[in-house]
């Protein structure tokens, strides 16, 4: 018998199970990064989950890896927000808000003053990204000045302030697929050959001085981190994944990070990649909640519970054509399949018009 279900609370958290809802953009924020009405209905629906995490949100606006991404750059945003988090609260629901930078993954034309996109190197990512006038080359993203690191740690701490001012419940750190925190830790991305390059330890500063601003505001408990040890986003990974992300492991456990997201294998590709190795280490060195993500099934988090191997289960897709996702592994039942182009984009169609079990049936 498995607890997947069942209710349960760490350090003051309290959740109604052990499945997280897993930050999938959907691209329905206005041009001014602002959430509204409509995300509040749908993370409404959803609130089901033990843990929600947002979608991507944007710490800048050159920090958008497209148009109409949410934003917590802004005061305005705050107002935005509470909205979305007033109506989970009002379902019992748990949510944090998950702070990210694009990095070299962003377009001049999306941040406030038509900056270069930023990244630990000067590079340019091969292929396109979608803009407001339409699919665009990436461009040659800027090596960041050591001031300009300093700046962005501070402004990561910022936005984790409007977060707690918009009522989340704690903050989530994107350090996974290539962004920016990512690109930094990588040495495919960090040819740098100061202090934030080179060493593993270097090449974790930035995400581990970001992690130290999080914790001052919120409190460890109440922080979380994405890592994506083995994944292959935007064509980009490391050498040698085992020792940096044992290092990085290690130091959240130095500053006792409450969660740890952490994504097996290739995000929604596969769950293996290479270069590889046993992620159950990271599973087991870290000492606080551990969240499993990438292709679970029904029957694959019964059984990860089953065995102890993970704390949470997070769903992604599944939960937008499914807002009770929840009741229905619950229940066995059917699984909807939401067709890719209401992914992004759009207004309430494809967002939330899905029906629940209870409403089909009727």
């Amino acid at each position: 018998m498995t607890d997947l279900f069942d209710p349960w609370a760490y350090k003051g958290v309290r959740l109604q199970n052990r499945i997280a809802f897993s930050p999938v953009t959907r691209s329905r924020a206005d041009a001014e990064g602002n959430a509204g009405p409509l995300q509040a209905t749908y993370y409404a629906q959803r609130a089901s989950a033990g843990l929600i995490f947002t979608e991507a949100t944007a710490v800048t606006p050159g920090g958008r890896g497209g148009p109409n991404i949410p934003g917590l750059w802004d005061d305005r945003h705050i107002a935005a927000w509470k909205l979305v988090t007033d109506a989970v609260h009002a379902k019992g629901g748990v949510i944090f808000s998950q702070l990210w930078h694009a990095g070299r993954l962003s377009h001049s034309s999306l941040a406030a003053n038509g900056e270069a996109p930023l990244a630990p190197s000067a590079m340019t990512q091969p292929g396109q990204i979608f803009t407001t006038e339409g699919l665009k080359p990436y461009e040659e993203a800027k090596a960041m000045s050591l001031e300009e690191i300093a700046a962005m740690v501070k402004t990561f701490r910022k936005a984790a302030e409007r977060a707690k001012a918009a009522g989340f419940d704690g903050v989530e750190l994107h350090g996974a697929h290539s962004y920016l925190v990512d690109a930094f830790v990588r040495d495919m991305t960090n040819t740098r050959t100061d202090r934030y390059g080179g060493s593993i330890e270097n090449r974790a500063r930035f995400m581990m001085e970001i992690m130290a601003e999080l914790v001052d505001v919120w409190g460890p408990e109440r922080v979380a981190i994405r890592l994506c040890p083995i994944g292959h986003a935007y064509q980009a990974w490391d050498s040698n994944p085992e020792p940096l992300f044992t290092h990085i492991v290690e130091r959240l456990n130095e500053m006792d990070i409450g969660w740890l997201d952490l994504v097996e294998g290739d995000t929604g590709t596969a769950r293996d990649a290479e270069p590889s190795f046993d992620l159950g280490k990271l599973r087991r060195l870290f000492r606080n909640v551990v969240i499993v993500n990438n292709l679970y099934t029904r029957e694959l988090a019964l059984t990860t519970r089953a065995a102890g191997e993970a704390d949470m289960i997070c769903f992604g897709r599944a939960f937008i054509g499914n807002p009770d996702l929840v009741e229905r592994l619950k229940r066995d039942a059917p699984i909807v399949e939401a067709n890719p182009r209401s992914y992004y984009g759009g207004g309430a169609r494809g967002y939330t018009d899905w029906a629940t079990l209870d409403e089909a049936a009727a």
